[in-house]
């Protein structure tokens, strides 16, 4: 048996769009060895939502847990790839595929699809989960939800009921990730967030492993 690396997380660069109004993504050298300096140096400036990332309670709730604090075993492990397309009103277990419960119950771990490609803009119109969704998730022992879109909630959202309910059941939250070239299945999910004491979110190189017969 072998297996594949899929790497399902975006590249990381200049114009990657972010959620209006946070930080623009930045890199840049601060000492070149073509400069005279023994090493190349680089910085970075970025939202902490750039990309692939998670949600730390903290992003949500005052009280929640910080990105160094969430379990890290919820971000490692079977996980089943899905398709949804869903309308305007959101995510709702009613349009989830036949046969997800299942697969739910025997991952823990659910990722969703609702793009085909990913929209090169920002996408202001974008698929969200819904506490529904939340609630069934919870009822099929689902530990985590990811999803290809920038958010659990709806762009003009602001009391966020997606996140909330989604921490309220425990489930925890990958958001941004690119699933345009993954096959419909069952995989190994590596996600895990950076260990960043008191902040509210980490980006992460999502990996998806899948097993060859």
């Amino acid at each position: 048996m072998g297996t594949r690396l899929h790497d399902i997380s975006r590249p990381i660069r200049a114009g990657i769009p972010v959620w209006p109004g946070d930080t623009d993504f930045d890199f840049r050298f601060v000492a070149k060895i073509a400069e005279g300096s023994s090493v190349n140096v680089g910085r970075i400036e970025m939202s902490v939502h750039t990309g692939s990332h998670i949600d730390a309670p903290l992003h949500f709730d005052d009280a929640g847990a910080d990105a160094a604090s969430v379990p890290i075993e919820n971000y490692v492990g079977p996980c089943v790839v899905a398709d949804v397309r869903p309308s305007a009103r959101g995510i709702h277990p009613d349009d989830l595929p036949a046969g997800l419960d299942a697969a739910a119950r025997a991952t823990g771990r659910v990722l969703l699809r609702s793009y085909g490609e990913r929209p090169a803009d920002f996408d202001e119109h974008m698929a969200h989960a819904t506490p529904a969704l939340a609630d069934w998730l919870a009822e099929h022992g689902v530990r985590l939800l990811g999803i290809d879109t920038d958010s659990m909630d709806a762009f003009e959202s602001k009391d966020l009921p997606a996140h909330r309910q989604l921490n309220n059941h425990g489930i925890a939250i990958l958001e941004g990730i690119d699933l345009s070239k993954i096959a419909a299945g069952r995989y190994e999910l590596i996600a895990l967030p950076l260990r960043i004491e008191g902040a509210d979110g980490s980006p992460v190189r999502a990996v998806l492993i899948e097993r060859e017969e």
